[in-house]
């Protein structure tokens, strides 16, 4: 278990998973500031109705794009590794950001090719019938990680929150495959209601009944 500095946020973030930060908070800034200076990760616990969860990740500062001369900045990151927090800290010693003493999940990066390719193949028809054309990177491999696209499959926060629990990417991979097989059928219905409403009201060609 190790302490490190923590940036509260209200989102899940995924081991592997590209995230833009703007950072204009004066405490925050510090923190970008210091892991940057040193070389030292920083971990983003999920807050919930201003409660922090037990679980989170580990992010690393991969660019800082822009700093603005109020001192604010944009910084691309990425998720590293998922952790369970054992203490939050208001305050990080020393420091106006807040820390903790995390335990680190170990990463089971192994995964089924074949669950690789379903996924793909599933989100690509959830994808084309509600007209979605904004298609994640991962997804112009054959083989991804599903903390790559879990923003993009329709959970909700809830089954955010407990996929970053998941201890292997096989089960992970299981998890996403029945939530798009439950998914795709009642996605495909509301995609076929929105258009059957839009035409109400329209002038149409209606065949009647040979008789």
């Amino acid at each position: 278990m190790q302490i490190y500095p923590l940036f509260p946020l209200e989102l899940v973030v995924y081991p592997k998973e590209e995230l833009n930060l703007h950072i204009f908070e004066p405490r925050y800034r510090q923190l970008i500031n210091d892991c940057e200076e040193h070389k030292v990760l920083f971990g983003i616990p999920t807050f919930r109705k201003g409660f922090a969860l037990d679980f989170g990740s580990l992010v690393k500062i991969v660019n800082i794009e822009k700093q603005y001369p109020d001192g604010r900045m944009d910084v691309r990151t990425e998720g590293v590794q998922s952790f369970r927090v054992i203490k939050f800290l208001e305050i990080h010693p020393s420091k106006l950001y807040p820390g903790g003493e995390v335990q680190l999940i170990d990463l089971e990066l192994n995964r089924d090719e074949m669950k690789c390719f379903d996924i793909k193949k599933k989100l690509m028809e959830l994808y084309s019938f509600m007209s979605i054309t904004s298609v994640p990177a991962a997804l112009d491999s054959d083989l991804f990680y599903t903390t790559q696209v879990a923003h993009k499959v329709g959970f909700n926060f809830d089954q955010e929150y407990h996929f970053l629990q998941i201890p292997t990417e096989i089960e992970r991979q299981e998890y996403m495959l029945n939530h798009l097989e439950n998914l795709i059928p009642i996605a495909r219905n509301m995609e076929e209601m929105r258009k059957k409403i839009q035409l109400n009201g329209h002038f149409k060609d209606i065949l009647p009944p040979k008789v």
